[in-house]
């Protein structure tokens, strides 16, 4: 499972999170999933093995619940994972009982710790804007949670980029802790993020999670214009945002066609679309079982590799006859192009396994040998 850091911070996350939503089954969150202590403890063997490190929940879901469940999940083996919780929601009938004042945001980290049976929060997340309370005392609880050793990184979910960039400026100007990375909601459907927040988040080094890279489950293959599962949430709940299920057929379609030139699933593609959009640093995905959820943890980087190859093998053909028949004329030509050769060989498994340190001076060997193909062939 490839690894990355959030934004410019230190933190490092596998690409995939497991979601914690389905955990707990109390009230309305029992029509998303109902998973106890046992079946989230094999969840977490599941993830571990397959290099998924990072758990995303909140204070909400569940009411406490999956807080709860996922605490004592994590038994004995809080270490190996990256744990990330969210506040604001209303957990009380008291007035500060919701929200991101000081009070409140002390309260619920205090809160979730106890419930999650930890001393510290790897990533706390403000769970959306307040627009009662001013930023600067929001960013105040936060820098003294992450002084006392209770907090490690916080971050931010559901704002506008605006909103985003005053607290980081309200951050930069009074020497407060900074957001290192914002949840939102991302993919083929649900794509606005695109013309601010995503632009904002790389200019300013802050990193994406996206949650709802499915949208609830229309990206999976199983809606059709035709067909719909009898098991879903979306019998019982609306999916986010306002939905134009023609378009939404309309890229399934195209989905189901790219993963059967593939060999992966509808929900594989989509899932690897959001992975590898600029900016995205973490992809949040949900279970019903126990069973991962679709994609492997590996496959968004094995589809492009695999197009990759299958776009570069014509061409390798081809330079590999230029080269024979150069070869006759020009050493160098000859010993360029079996360097440009070595090197897409070499690329391609790099690729897939997600190694980011080597790429870029393999395909600078792979563009030298390709230049001393051409350039005898050209000034000869």
């Amino acid at each position: 499972m490839e690894q990355r850091r959030f934004g410019d911070s230190g933190l490092s996350v596998s690409a995939f999170s497991f979601g914690t939503m389905t955990i707990g089954g109390r009230d309305r969150f029992g029509k998303m999933g109902n998973l106890g202590v046992a079946e989230t403890s094999r969840i977490l063997d599941v993830c571990r093995d397959a290099g998924v490190n990072t758990i995303d929940t909140a204070d909400i879901y569940s009411f406490g619940g999956a807080e709860e469940i996922v605490g004592e999940a994590l038994v004995g083996r809080r270490q190996d994972f990256v744990l990330v919780t969210k506040a604001y929601m209303r957990m009380g009938p008291g007035p500060s009982d919701i929200g991101l004042s000081r009070q409140h945001l002390i309260q619920a980290c205090e809160a979730s710790l106890k419930r999650l049976r930890t001393d510290y929060l790897d990533l706390y997340i403000c769970h959306q804007p307040d627009s009662l309370v001013a930023i600067d005392e929001t960013l105040r609880a936060y820098d003294d949670l992450v002084k006392q050793g209770k907090v490690r990184y916080i971050g931010c979910s559901n704002h506008a980029a605006w909103q985003v960039m005053k607290a980081l400026a309200a951050s930069d100007r009074n020497g407060l802790v900074r957001y290192v990375c914002q949840q939102v909601n991302y993919s083929l459907i649900a794509r606005d993020v695109e013309h601010e927040i995503v632009p904002l988040a790389l200019d300013q080094g802050v990193g994406v999670m996206a949650w709802s890279p499915l949208h609830a489950g229309l990206l999976t293959g199983k809606f059709r214009r035709d067909a719909r599962p009898t098991v879903s949430r979306l019998n019982e709940l609306d999916a986010p945002g306002t939905i134009d299920y023609e378009r939404v057929y309309r890229i399934v379609d195209v989905l189901v066609e790219i993963g059967r030139a593939r060999g992966v699933s509808p929900a594989q593609v989509a899932l690897n679309w959001v992975l590898n959009k600029p900016g995205v640093d973490n992809v949040i995905l949900g279970a019903r079982d126990e069973k991962l959820p679709e994609p492997n943890p590996m496959t968004g980087r094995t589809i492009r590799a695999q197009a990759n190859f299958q776009e570069t093998f014509p061409i390798a053909v081809v330079a590999l006859l230029g080269v024979v028949i150069a070869s006759r004329t020009s050493q160098w030509t000859a010993l360029g192009g079996w360097i440009w050769l070595g090197a897409r060989v070499v690329y391609l498994p790099l690729y897939a396994s997600g190694v980011r340190g080597y790429r870029t001076i393999v395909w600078t060997i792979s563009m030298v040998g390709l230049g001393m193909v051409i350039w005898p062939l050209l000034f000869g």
